[in-house]
Protein backbone atom coordinates (compact mmCIF):
# COMPACT_ATOMS: atom_id res chain seq x y z
CA UNK A 1 0.00 0.00 0.00
CA UNK A 2 3.12 2.57 1.03
CA UNK A 3 4.31 1.80 -2.55
CA UNK A 4 0.80 2.56 -4.42
CA UNK A 5 0.89 6.28 -1.88
CA UNK A 6 4.26 7.08 -3.28
CA UNK A 7 3.67 6.34 -6.61
CA UNK A 8 0.85 8.75 -6.61
CA UNK A 9 2.40 11.08 -4.75
CA UNK A 10 5.23 11.19 -7.58
CA UNK A 11 2.97 11.14 -10.32
CA UNK A 12 1.36 14.02 -8.57
CA UNK A 13 4.48 16.12 -8.41
CA UNK A 14 5.82 15.78 -11.98
CA UNK A 15 1.98 17.21 -12.79
CA UNK A 16 2.62 20.02 -10.97
CA UNK A 17 6.27 20.51 -12.16
CA UNK A 18 4.97 20.07 -16.30
CA UNK A 19 1.98 22.75 -15.04
CA UNK A 20 4.57 25.31 -13.82
CA UNK A 21 6.36 25.06 -16.68
CA UNK A 22 3.46 25.32 -19.03
CA UNK A 23 2.63 28.46 -17.00
CA UNK A 24 6.05 29.99 -17.60
CA UNK A 25 6.18 29.12 -21.49
CA UNK A 26 2.52 30.72 -21.63
CA UNK A 27 4.20 33.98 -19.78
CA UNK A 28 6.63 34.38 -21.29
CA UNK A 29 4.29 33.89 -25.09
CA UNK A 30 2.62 36.40 -23.45
CA UNK A 31 5.29 38.78 -22.61
CA UNK A 32 6.84 38.76 -26.29
CA UNK A 33 3.44 39.08 -28.36
CA UNK A 34 3.03 42.83 -27.73
CA UNK A 35 6.78 42.66 -29.18
CA UNK A 36 5.59 40.90 -32.28
CA UNK A 37 7.82 38.04 -30.66
CA UNK A 38 9.20 35.99 -33.35
CA UNK A 39 6.81 36.06 -35.61
CA UNK A 40 7.69 36.59 -39.59
CA UNK A 41 5.39 38.48 -41.59
CA UNK A 42 3.22 36.59 -44.47
CA UNK A 43 4.09 36.16 -47.70
CA UNK A 44 2.10 35.90 -50.62
CA UNK A 45 -0.97 36.23 -48.59
CA UNK A 46 -4.12 37.66 -49.21
CA UNK A 47 -4.40 41.78 -50.13
CA UNK A 48 -7.30 43.70 -48.44
CA UNK A 49 -8.75 41.91 -45.91
CA UNK A 50 -8.94 37.93 -44.32
CA UNK A 51 -10.96 36.83 -46.88
CA UNK A 52 -11.64 33.65 -44.36
CA UNK A 53 -13.68 36.44 -42.15
CA UNK A 54 -16.16 35.72 -44.37
CA UNK A 55 -16.62 32.78 -44.96
CA UNK A 56 -14.87 32.24 -48.99
CA UNK A 57 -11.49 32.14 -50.20
CA UNK A 58 -11.06 33.27 -53.28
CA UNK A 59 -7.71 33.09 -55.37
CA UNK A 60 -7.02 33.40 -59.22
CA UNK A 61 -10.95 32.87 -60.16
CA UNK A 62 -10.96 30.00 -57.86
CA UNK A 63 -13.85 29.98 -54.88
CA UNK A 64 -13.59 27.58 -52.20
CA UNK A 65 -16.14 27.56 -48.99
CA UNK A 66 -14.64 26.69 -46.37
Amino acid sequence: MAVKNSRKAEIAARIREAGERASAEAAARRKNAGTGGHLLPEVNGPKGPEPTRYGDWERKGIVSDF
